[in-house]
């Protein structure tokens, strides 16, 4: 089974509302995808996916600090001072001092920089390339039977990210630590993204995917997960 077939299926068993998005590293740029017309952010780009597009973005298209930083498309050594420090983060409301900011990134995950050049989006269910990341906003429910799958033959657990960035949490996390990835995303992209109050996030690394839809089809014919 392909990956748009997979997507397919995990679209079936799971009747999200918003298509489930892949995610792919680069070090060189795609020739057989559309760049992205304009800057955007990184959790837009997301939403740009689950609406249909199909599009590959440069460090040129990244409109988000974090974004480039967390995705690995920029050092952070190459940033002012005040963003170094996070210092722009507490006007805002976002930390009450630079400590906090300080000690929380050091539990953020990020790509390293100086290796990947692009990365691509477009749904799940018409990527042409092997995703490294599934990105897939819904509903509680719908996310705690995706962390069943994923526990069903395996007995792993996922990784809870609370509210960290998008771009860290639901994409850097899950591509470097090899884990399913759930939260809430941060505050700045749930406006971003204009996405329900109560979604909620969950990535699942692109080698997982096969075996986490079969295990979603195996447990509908389960009593607990039975529809009905």
């Amino acid at each position: 089974m392909n990956y748009n077939e997979l997507g397919e299926k995990l679209k079936e068993l799971m009747k999200f509302e918003n298509e489930p998005v892949a995610i792919k590293w680069s070090v060189m740029e795609p020739e057989n995808v559309k760049k992205e017309s304009e800057k955007s952010r990184f959790c837009t780009k997301l939403t740009k996916a689950m609406a249909g597009e199909i599009f590959y973005a440069t460090l040129e298209e990244e409109e988000c600090m974090g974004g480039a930083r967390y995705s690995g498309l920029k050092d952070m050594r190459e940033y002012p001072a005040n963003v170094q420090s996070g210092a722009f983060m507490v006007p805002n409301g976002l930390y009450k001092n630079i400590p906090s900011v300080q000690r929380s990134r050091e539990n953020e995950t990020y790509i390293n920089p100086g290796i990947f050049n692009s990365i691509t989006f477009a749904p799940l269910n018409k990527a042409e390339f092997e995703p490294d990341v599934i990105f897939i906003v819904c509903n509680a429910k719908q996310g705690m039977e995706i962390l069943h799958a994923n526990a069903y033959d395996s007995g792993k657990h996922g990784l809870g990210t609370d509210a960290v960035p998008v771009c860290s949490s639901m994409a850097a996390t899950p591509y470097m630590t090899g884990k399913v990835t759930y939260g809430f995303g941060d505050v700045a992209a749930r406006k971003n993204m204009d996405i329900n109050q109560e979604d909620i996030m969950v990535s699942i690394p692109g080698c997982d995917l096969s075996r986490i839809v079969s295990n979603l089809d195996e447990m509908r014919t389960k009593m607990f997960f039975k529809e009905g």
